[in-house]
Protein backbone atom coordinates (compact mmCIF):
# COMPACT_ATOMS: atom_id res chain seq x y z
CA UNK A 1 0.00 0.00 0.00
CA UNK A 2 1.15 3.36 -0.40
CA UNK A 3 1.38 4.34 3.93
CA UNK A 4 4.34 4.31 5.44
CA UNK A 5 3.23 3.71 8.83
CA UNK A 6 6.30 3.25 11.07
CA UNK A 7 7.82 6.31 9.35
CA UNK A 8 5.10 8.62 9.60
CA UNK A 9 5.04 7.57 13.56
CA UNK A 10 8.78 7.70 13.84
CA UNK A 11 10.05 10.67 12.42
CA UNK A 12 7.01 12.99 11.49
CA UNK A 13 7.11 16.19 13.30
CA UNK A 14 10.63 16.08 13.28
CA UNK A 15 11.14 18.17 10.08
CA UNK A 16 12.42 21.22 11.81
CA UNK A 17 15.18 19.35 12.91
CA UNK A 18 16.49 17.38 10.51
CA UNK A 19 20.37 15.77 11.32
CA UNK A 20 23.14 18.33 10.27
CA UNK A 21 23.99 17.39 6.43
CA UNK A 22 27.53 17.36 4.81
CA UNK A 23 27.56 17.06 1.37
CA UNK A 24 30.55 17.31 -0.99
CA UNK A 25 29.84 17.10 -4.71
CA UNK A 26 32.07 15.87 -7.29
CA UNK A 27 31.92 14.74 -11.20
CA UNK A 28 31.16 11.34 -9.87
CA UNK A 29 30.44 11.17 -6.04
CA UNK A 30 27.74 12.50 -3.79
CA UNK A 31 27.94 12.35 0.12
CA UNK A 32 25.83 12.36 2.53
CA UNK A 33 26.34 12.16 6.19
CA UNK A 34 23.94 11.91 9.41
CA UNK A 35 25.77 10.54 12.85
CA UNK A 36 27.56 6.96 11.56
CA UNK A 37 26.00 6.98 8.33
CA UNK A 38 28.23 8.51 4.76
CA UNK A 39 27.10 7.23 1.86
CA UNK A 40 29.57 7.56 -1.26
CA UNK A 41 27.33 7.68 -5.07
CA UNK A 42 29.71 7.18 -7.09
CA UNK A 43 29.46 6.06 -10.99
CA UNK A 44 29.71 2.82 -10.31
CA UNK A 45 27.08 2.81 -7.71
CA UNK A 46 26.84 2.44 -3.79
CA UNK A 47 29.20 1.93 -1.48
CA UNK A 48 28.23 2.73 2.26
CA UNK A 49 30.41 3.28 5.39
CA UNK A 50 29.43 3.04 8.22
CA UNK A 51 31.95 2.98 10.85
CA UNK A 52 34.56 2.83 8.70
CA UNK A 53 33.84 -0.32 6.76
CA UNK A 54 32.95 -0.30 3.05
CA UNK A 55 30.12 -2.12 1.86
CA UNK A 56 30.23 -3.18 -1.89
CA UNK A 57 28.54 -1.30 -4.52
CA UNK A 58 24.54 -1.59 -5.29
CA UNK A 59 25.41 -2.65 -8.77
CA UNK A 60 28.26 -3.05 -11.08
CA UNK A 61 26.95 -4.64 -13.94
CA UNK A 62 26.05 -1.84 -16.97
CA UNK A 63 22.68 -1.66 -17.74
CA UNK A 64 21.25 -4.00 -20.91
CA UNK A 65 19.90 -2.40 -24.03
CA UNK A 66 16.84 -4.18 -22.42
CA UNK A 67 16.69 -2.66 -19.28
CA UNK A 68 17.45 0.84 -20.97
CA UNK A 69 14.55 0.65 -23.33
CA UNK A 70 12.29 -0.47 -20.18
CA UNK A 71 13.34 2.02 -17.79
CA UNK A 72 12.65 4.41 -20.49
CA UNK A 73 9.00 2.92 -21.17
CA UNK A 74 8.73 3.11 -17.01
CA UNK A 75 9.64 6.77 -17.01
CA UNK A 76 7.42 7.54 -19.12
CA UNK A 77 4.88 5.62 -17.29
CA UNK A 78 5.09 7.08 -14.35
CA UNK A 79 5.36 10.45 -15.84
CA UNK A 80 2.00 10.36 -17.04
CA UNK A 81 0.26 8.49 -14.36
CA UNK A 82 1.74 10.79 -11.59
CA UNK A 83 0.33 13.94 -14.04
CA UNK A 84 -2.77 12.47 -14.59
CA UNK A 85 -3.54 11.38 -10.86
CA UNK A 86 -2.52 14.87 -9.67
CA UNK A 87 -4.76 16.43 -11.78
CA UNK A 88 -7.98 14.04 -10.92
CA UNK A 89 -7.01 14.25 -7.24
CA UNK A 90 -5.98 17.83 -7.14
CA UNK A 91 -9.96 19.00 -5.55
CA UNK A 92 -9.36 15.82 -3.06
CA UNK A 93 -5.62 17.17 -1.64
CA UNK A 94 -7.20 20.82 -1.36
CA UNK A 95 -9.83 19.73 1.02
CA UNK A 96 -7.66 17.79 3.07
CA UNK A 97 -5.19 20.67 2.57
CA UNK A 98 -7.82 22.96 4.34
CA UNK A 99 -8.59 20.01 6.48
CA UNK A 100 -5.15 20.15 8.09
CA UNK A 101 -4.65 24.17 8.39
CA UNK A 102 -8.32 24.45 9.90
CA UNK A 103 -7.87 22.14 12.70
CA UNK A 104 -3.72 22.10 14.12
CA UNK A 105 -1.16 24.64 13.27
CA UNK A 106 1.64 24.02 11.08
CA UNK A 107 2.55 23.32 7.64
CA UNK A 108 -0.14 21.56 5.12
CA UNK A 109 3.24 19.13 3.43
CA UNK A 110 5.62 17.15 6.09
CA UNK A 111 9.30 17.63 4.54
CA UNK A 112 12.01 14.60 4.80
CA UNK A 113 14.73 13.65 4.20
CA UNK A 114 14.73 9.69 2.29
CA UNK A 115 17.29 7.59 0.59
CA UNK A 116 16.60 6.89 -3.52
CA UNK A 117 18.57 5.47 -6.17
CA UNK A 118 21.71 4.47 -5.48
CA UNK A 119 21.79 6.05 -2.10
CA UNK A 120 21.11 9.54 -3.11
CA UNK A 121 19.53 11.55 -0.27
CA UNK A 122 16.06 13.63 -1.56
CA UNK A 123 12.95 15.25 -0.29
CA UNK A 124 9.77 13.30 0.11
CA UNK A 125 6.25 14.82 0.46
CA UNK A 126 3.85 14.11 2.20
CA UNK A 127 0.46 15.61 3.65
CA UNK A 128 1.24 16.21 7.58
CA UNK A 129 -0.74 13.92 9.85
CA UNK A 130 0.66 14.65 13.40
CA UNK A 131 1.08 17.73 15.69
CA UNK A 132 3.78 19.66 14.66
CA UNK A 133 7.31 19.42 16.18
CA UNK A 134 6.68 16.15 18.43
CA UNK A 135 9.60 14.70 19.58
CA UNK A 136 10.08 10.95 18.27
CA UNK A 137 13.31 10.38 19.81
CA UNK A 138 12.14 7.72 21.64
CA UNK A 139 9.98 6.03 18.57
CA UNK A 140 13.48 5.98 16.31
CA UNK A 141 15.11 4.26 18.96
CA UNK A 142 12.16 1.42 19.08
CA UNK A 143 12.46 1.77 15.05
CA UNK A 144 16.29 0.66 15.67
CA UNK A 145 15.90 -1.82 17.74
CA UNK A 146 13.55 -3.51 15.31
CA UNK A 147 16.16 -2.95 12.75
CA UNK A 148 18.61 -4.55 15.00
CA UNK A 149 16.68 -7.98 15.73
CA UNK A 150 15.35 -7.09 18.96
CA UNK A 151 13.22 -9.84 20.59
CA UNK A 152 11.88 -7.50 23.37
CA UNK A 153 11.20 -4.03 20.61
CA UNK A 154 9.55 -6.80 18.19
CA UNK A 155 7.49 -7.91 21.39
CA UNK A 156 6.39 -4.72 21.74
CA UNK A 157 5.20 -4.41 18.40
CA UNK A 158 2.89 -7.17 19.66
CA UNK A 159 3.05 -8.98 16.10
CA UNK A 160 2.65 -5.91 13.65
CA UNK A 161 5.48 -4.21 11.89
CA UNK A 162 5.48 -0.75 13.78
CA UNK A 163 2.30 -0.80 15.79
CA UNK A 164 3.74 2.74 17.36
CA UNK A 165 2.01 4.41 20.37
CA UNK A 166 1.68 8.01 18.74
CA UNK A 167 -1.62 8.40 18.73
CA UNK A 168 -2.13 10.88 20.97
CA UNK A 169 -0.38 12.88 18.31
CA UNK A 170 -2.33 11.96 15.14
CA UNK A 171 -4.17 15.08 13.96
CA UNK A 172 -8.22 14.28 13.49
CA UNK A 173 -7.94 14.60 9.80
CA UNK A 174 -4.57 12.58 9.61
CA UNK A 175 -6.45 9.93 10.72
CA UNK A 176 -8.53 9.41 7.62
CA UNK A 177 -5.57 10.76 5.59
CA UNK A 178 -3.57 7.96 6.58
CA UNK A 179 -6.78 5.48 6.94
CA UNK A 180 -6.26 5.56 3.23
CA UNK A 181 -2.70 6.64 2.86
CA UNK A 182 -4.05 10.06 1.36
CA UNK A 183 -1.21 11.82 2.56
CA UNK A 184 1.18 9.66 0.43
CA UNK A 185 -0.16 11.23 -2.84
CA UNK A 186 2.26 14.16 -2.80
CA UNK A 187 5.13 11.94 -3.58
CA UNK A 188 3.02 11.96 -7.08
CA UNK A 189 5.18 15.40 -7.53
CA UNK A 190 8.72 12.91 -5.99
CA UNK A 191 7.72 10.78 -9.05
CA UNK A 192 7.20 13.57 -11.25
CA UNK A 193 10.78 14.83 -10.66
CA UNK A 194 12.48 11.43 -11.05
CA UNK A 195 13.81 11.09 -7.22
CA UNK A 196 10.94 8.40 -6.58
CA UNK A 197 8.76 5.62 -9.14
CA UNK A 198 5.08 4.35 -9.17
CA UNK A 199 6.89 0.87 -8.17
CA UNK A 200 9.91 0.03 -6.07
CA UNK A 201 11.15 -0.59 -2.46
CA UNK A 202 10.44 1.48 0.36
CA UNK A 203 12.23 4.84 0.62
CA UNK A 204 14.34 4.64 4.40
CA UNK A 205 15.26 7.27 6.45
CA UNK A 206 19.27 7.69 6.54
CA UNK A 207 19.69 6.34 10.45
CA UNK A 208 17.91 3.00 9.16
CA UNK A 209 20.30 2.26 6.04
CA UNK A 210 23.16 2.95 8.08
CA UNK A 211 22.27 0.07 10.10
CA UNK A 212 21.71 -2.36 7.10
CA UNK A 213 23.73 -5.67 6.25
CA UNK A 214 25.27 -5.94 3.18
CA UNK A 215 22.96 -8.11 1.86
CA UNK A 216 20.33 -5.47 2.20
CA UNK A 217 22.05 -2.80 -0.13
CA UNK A 218 21.12 -3.90 -3.49
CA UNK A 219 17.73 -2.30 -2.41
CA UNK A 220 19.17 0.97 -3.86
CA UNK A 221 19.75 -0.42 -7.27
CA UNK A 222 16.72 0.64 -8.30
CA UNK A 223 14.45 3.95 -7.34
CA UNK A 224 11.94 3.73 -4.20
CA UNK A 225 8.32 3.53 -5.02
CA UNK A 226 5.44 5.17 -3.74
CA UNK A 227 3.72 0.97 -3.98
CA UNK A 228 5.84 -2.12 -3.51
CA UNK A 229 5.75 -6.09 -2.87
CA UNK A 230 5.80 -4.78 0.77
CA UNK A 231 3.08 -2.59 0.53
CA UNK A 232 0.24 -5.33 -1.42
CA UNK A 233 2.15 -8.85 0.55
CA UNK A 234 1.28 -7.63 4.62
CA UNK A 235 2.48 -4.30 5.15
CA UNK A 236 2.04 -3.66 8.94
CA UNK A 237 1.73 -7.34 9.42
CA UNK A 238 5.37 -8.15 8.73
CA UNK A 239 8.80 -8.24 10.31
CA UNK A 240 11.28 -5.30 8.82
CA UNK A 241 13.18 -8.52 7.40
CA UNK A 242 10.58 -10.20 5.74
CA UNK A 243 9.82 -6.02 4.44
CA UNK A 244 12.97 -5.76 3.42
CA UNK A 245 13.22 -9.64 1.69
CA UNK A 246 9.89 -8.16 -0.23
CA UNK A 247 12.07 -5.34 -1.26
CA UNK A 248 14.86 -7.28 -2.49
CA UNK A 249 12.35 -10.10 -4.62
CA UNK A 250 11.19 -6.83 -6.24
CA UNK A 251 14.85 -5.85 -7.44
CA UNK A 252 15.42 -9.45 -8.48
CA UNK A 253 12.11 -9.62 -10.37
CA UNK A 254 11.50 -6.29 -11.69
CA UNK A 255 10.01 -5.92 -14.91
CA UNK A 256 7.01 -3.81 -16.64
CA UNK A 257 4.36 -6.36 -15.84
CA UNK A 258 5.49 -7.14 -12.19
CA UNK A 259 5.39 -3.49 -11.89
CA UNK A 260 1.63 -3.22 -13.37
CA UNK A 261 0.33 -6.14 -11.49
CA UNK A 262 1.49 -4.78 -8.12
CA UNK A 263 -0.47 -1.46 -9.03
CA UNK A 264 -3.65 -3.05 -9.84
CA UNK A 265 -3.36 -4.78 -6.23
CA UNK A 266 -2.48 -1.65 -4.62
CA UNK A 267 -6.39 -0.28 -5.57
CA UNK A 268 -8.02 -3.08 -3.14
CA UNK A 269 -4.95 -2.88 -0.78
CA UNK A 270 -5.81 0.55 -0.39
CA UNK A 271 -9.86 0.77 -0.57
CA UNK A 272 -9.98 -2.20 1.74
CA UNK A 273 -7.15 -0.86 4.17
CA UNK A 274 -5.26 -3.96 4.37
CA UNK A 275 -2.39 -4.41 6.67
CA UNK A 276 -3.00 -1.45 8.40
CA UNK A 277 -2.23 -1.83 11.88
Amino acid sequence: MWGEDHHRASTEGDGGSAPEVVRSLTDETARFSEGRLRIVWASRGLSVLNGGASAAPATDAPAQPRDVLANGIRRVCDCLVAASALAVLSPLLLLAALAIRIDSPGPVLFRQRRLGLNGRPFTVYKLRTMVENTNRAAHREYVVRLIKGDDEARATADGALFKASMEDYITRPGRWLRSFSIDEFPQLWNVLTGDMSLVGPRPVIPYEAALFPDQWRQRFAVKPGMTGLWQVSGRNQLTYAEMIDLDLEYVRRRSLRLDASILLRTIPAVALRRGVS
